[in-house]
């Protein structure tokens, strides 16, 4: 679809009687990480503090990167993993991961961090009234990266995804690899064949597989599951997602064990059926305690393409087998797997299948379940951040206005972005809320001229137009489109 070359950025809509207000964090390709107000004033800017994403700590702290690797040599390894006061000093920081010598570079340990992370405290990193994130100890659990040679998966070098718990000193105190639990992910042969022949090959450090790309993990904390008897469900276990091969899993954190499985196809039950093929998807987890929908599992489902498996039309070699163009937000319930709350292009108000494609992000996005009920929806891809009811009603949007000149095609992409209550950031005052009414768009023009919808004089019938400087504009003649 195209695009308009001139649209409007920062908050563009607001209603403070029905969204729930607070302070939203985002990072700014080349800029840092970017604290705002509901009404889009920018209160703080980390600057240069990369984040995969950025995260903040009641107390005004904020967790990010220092850096990352070159890209010749890694991918989307990042430096470190640090947490900065308010005015940007560093209180902790983790990069005891490995030791890398990159030819041309200095020597250095690096965290190889990307994606997500957690600090103890809190499941899933952003505000539950029943969980609170550690801000001066406790461990957190980090999503890594590791080169392994795995040949029953493939003769190449693979990318791994491997889960790291670290303490406040920096010891690696627990760790698992997604390749060493290659039996228990489900792939038929079709996709063993293709992942053994690409392996979702990169061009970094000289090729190598980035098989699975997980891109979330969090545990899955206090649940009405566990409570009620379900062993998957302990609260210790670890919940993540792998973007390429469509897998949601729970990792048993106490043996290792995959307990818990969606993916990688959906089609073997009427109940995956009817939950439709979950495509590159991002930001799964367990919604906290305290909040609605607890115990629901939420899900950014992006669409696009990913999987491995049998060739079609779109996937001659059977990579990236599973396309969809347009996005879906899942609230599922990880025991019967009904859909329990969704917003797709249908509840976006969309003419579907023509354009389901304007709620689309194929990569990146998140999704937050407020205290009121509310869910921030992170459209990444596009820059755009919203609020919507339980009614799907959209009480809140924002447009990220900066673009990330360095790479070509400019985008203004945001990762993943979080809310977080006024009180966690007591350096500021609490902020001025003026509601932002939405635009009516068919009356809004950029000049200021009239418009005057359809006009009845007999020889102009059925054209729409606007006056500018006393004469007629003609923009559409009805009878002919």
């Amino acid at each position: 679809m195209g695009h308009p070359t001139i649209y409007p950025t920062g908050v563009t809509l607001y209603n403070p009687k029905k969204a729930w207000s607070g302070y939203t964090i985002f990072q700014v390709k080349g800029l840092g990480a970017l604290l705002i107000n509901m009404n889009g004033k920018e209160v703080k800017l980390w600057r240069n503090l990369q984040g995969f994403p950025n995260k903040i700590l009641p107390g005004g702290y904020v967790l990010g990167s220092t850096g990352e690797r070159n890209t010749a040599y890694g991918m989307q390894d990042m430096l470190d993993l640090v947490q900065v006061d308010w005015d940007g000093n560093i209180v902790w920081k983790f990069d005891q991961k490995e030791f890398i010598a990159d030819p041309g570079e200095i020597p250095q340990w690096m965290a190889r961090q990307h994606h997500d992370y957690q600090r103890e405290g809190s499941t899933v990193g952003y505000y539950a009234p029943e969980s609170e994130p550690l801000v001066d100890k406790g461990n957190t659990l980090i999503l890594t990266h590791e080169n392994v040679k795995n040949t029953k998966i493939t003769d190449k070098l693979l990318l791994d995804d491997k889960i790291i718990e670290v303490n406040w000193e920096g010891k690696i105190i627990w760790e698992w690899s997604p390749n060493e639990r290659f039996d228990e992910l489900g792939f038929d042969e079709s996709a063993k064949n293709i992942l053994y022949r690409d392996p979702n090959m990169r061009p970094a450090g000289g090729g190598m597989g980035d098989w699975l790309h997980i891109n979330s993990l969090s545990l899955l904390g206090p649940n009405k599951w566990y409570d009620e008897g379900d062993e998957r469900f302990n609260p210790e276990n670890i919940i993540w997602d792998s973007r390429e091969a469509n897998i949601i899993a729970i990792v048993e954190k106490k043996s290792g064990k995959i307990v818990w499985k969606l993916g990688p196809n959906y089609d073997h039950s009427e109940e995956l059926k009817k939950l439709g093929w979950i495509i590159g998807q991002h930001h799964v987890h367990l919604i906290p305690k305290g909040l609605p929908g607890e115990g629901n599992i939420l899900i950014f489902d992006n669409g696009g393409w990913a999987g491995y498996g049998s060739t079609n039309p779109v996937s001659p070699t059977g990579r990236q087998n599973a396309h969809r163009d347009y996005s879906r937000v899942l609230e599922v319930n990880p025991v019967t797997l009904e859909i329990v709350w969704q917003y797709t292009p249908k509840e976006a108000g969309l003419l579907e299948p023509l354009d389901s494609s304007r709620f689309y992000s194929p990569f990146v996005s998140s999704v937050q379940r407020l205290p009121n009920g509310n869910t921030l929806i992170t459209e990444g891809s596009d820059g755009r951040i919203f609020e919507v009811t339980v009614e799907h009603e959209i009480v809140w949007e924002y447009i990220n206005p900066y673009k990330d000149e360095k790479k070509l095609p400019s985008m203004n992409m945001v990762y993943r972005a979080y809310r977080v209550p006024y009180d966690w950031i007591p350096q500021l005052e609490k902020q001025d809320e003026r509601a932002i009414e939405k635009i009516d768009l068919k009356n809004f023009r950029v000049d200021g001229s009239e418009p005057i919808g359809v006009v009845e004089d007999t020889s102009v019938k059925g054209v729409i137009g606007y006056k500018e400087n006393g004469a007629f504009c003609v923009i559409s003649n009805r009878e002919s489109d």
